[in-house]
């Protein structure tokens, strides 16, 4: 069963998570009903595929092993090629999931969410070697931050310590009708989002612009705004949900989007776009490449160090979404986009050229729209699509 893909799997939801609200309100814990909870959501989840079922298991004992003996190492060693080989390990399953399909072989690695939890493994890995995560963590505790079923299909990606926070923290009753309500209001978010904006737009604009447009230039075009707006809506829909259920959990999951089609320029996106993962691929990529390319001294000019992890972070980026063309292409587009804006950032900087004021502010944010849409179009792959 999809996570939040039909009114029977919130009903469920609504079911399994009574108890929960009925202990908040009461001010009694209730984080250990909340790990039972999970592993009945998962069940039902994954009941329509046993193969994904099993790499589901086989995956969390691979990581949970894997970051339990490095926490272990770590204590007593630092090594570089251990931490190296850890890390290699971790992402080990995600790339065999994402290459196993393109050499026609049965994926037997692969399940929903994969992706999602390895970058929760691969985090907890880096946050031990910088002594961030210096305690063993408690194999319960770490099997439900890996586990925790509401962000399990598409994020938001959480960080462990802020993750343990919420579990440690007490809830009073009072406080706890402050989450429920917030959650509630999410989760109402999330079906005028996914299932009346976005549902509209796809259902009743994009299904039909045969019959709307007059050429095929017209059709590429409406369709790219359409698309754009129907990502944005369907994601953060999902997103809302997911987090709206997080808080009646008594787990405040970070945020995943903020009005990104009013960004100023394209780093502005990123920082208001999947924030969760960009923020992610910011922290455990890009500064961990110019931390290291500053430490080793091979690059010693700060402005091509910082576009040269822009590109490594994007192409990653897109690869993680696919092998296919329009995800490279994707992944090569921002990637040049973020290179750009950096140089004009500097150059800006130097020659005021572009003031600020509302008005360049109003225009900014139309530049922003076009060229983040055209993006969307890229990663659709409409653009290599021969029909119309």
């Amino acid at each position: 069963m999809t996570p939040y893909g039909s009114f029977t799997f919130f009903f469920i939801l609504a079911v399994l998570l009574a108890p929960t609200v009925i202990l908040g309100l009461k001010g009694k814990r209730f984080h250990t009903y909340n790990m039972f909870v999970s592993i009945i959501a998962l069940g039902i989840i994954f009941s329509s595929s046993i193969n994904q079922a099993v790499a589901l298991i086989v995956f969390t004992i691979w990581q949970v092993v894997l970051i339990k003996v490095y926490i272990a190492y770590r204590k007593k060693n630092n090594g570089n090629t251990i931490f190296y080989f850890a890390v290699i390990l971790s992402i080990l399953p995600l790339v065999l999931s994402k290459m196993l399909p393109y050499f026609s072989v049965v994926n037997f690695v692969g399940f929903l969410g994969i992706s999602y939890l390895t970058f929760k493994g691969t985090q907890l890995i880096m946050e031990t070697r910088d002594g961030l995560i210096k305690k063993d963590l408690p194999l319960s505790r770490l099997l439900y931050y890996i586990l925790f079923f509401p962000t399990i299909s598409s994020g938001p990606i959480d960080r462990y310590r802020r993750f343990d926070k919420d579990l440690e923290v007490g809830i009073s009753g009072e406080q706890y009708q402050l989450l429920l309500y917030e959650g509630l209001n999410k989760i109402f978010l999330g079906f005028l989002y996914k299932f009346i904006i976005g549902y509209s737009i796809n259902h009743f604009f994009i299904t039909n612009l045969r019959f709307i447009a007059h050429s095929h230039f017209e059709h590429q075009l409406y369709y790219m705004y359409a698309y754009s707006l129907y990502l944005f809506f369907d994601f953060a829909g999902y997103s809302a949900f997911a987090i709206g259920v997080s808080y009646i959990m008594g787990i405040k999951s970070p945020e995943n989007f903020n009005k990104p089609f009013l960004s100023r320029n394209i780093k502005d996106f990123w920082n208001r776009w999947h924030m969760s993962l960009s923020f992610w691929f910011r922290d455990y990529v890009y500064m961990r490449f110019v931390f290291w390319m500053t430490k080793k001294k091979w690059i010693k000019n700060r402005n091509l160090l910082s576009n040269l992890g822009y590109i490594l972070l994007f192409l990653l980026m897109g690869i993680w979404h696919g092998l296919e063309v329009q995800y490279i292409i994707y992944g090569v587009y921002h990637a040049l986009l973020m290179v750009a804006y950096n140089s004009f950032e500097r150059f800006n900087k130097k020659h005021k050229w572009w003031p600020q004021n509302k008005v360049t502010h109003i225009i900014a944010i139309i530049i922003t729209f076009h060229v983040i849409c055209f993006g969307f179009y890229i990663f659709s792959g409409q653009l290599f699509h021969k029909g119309v």
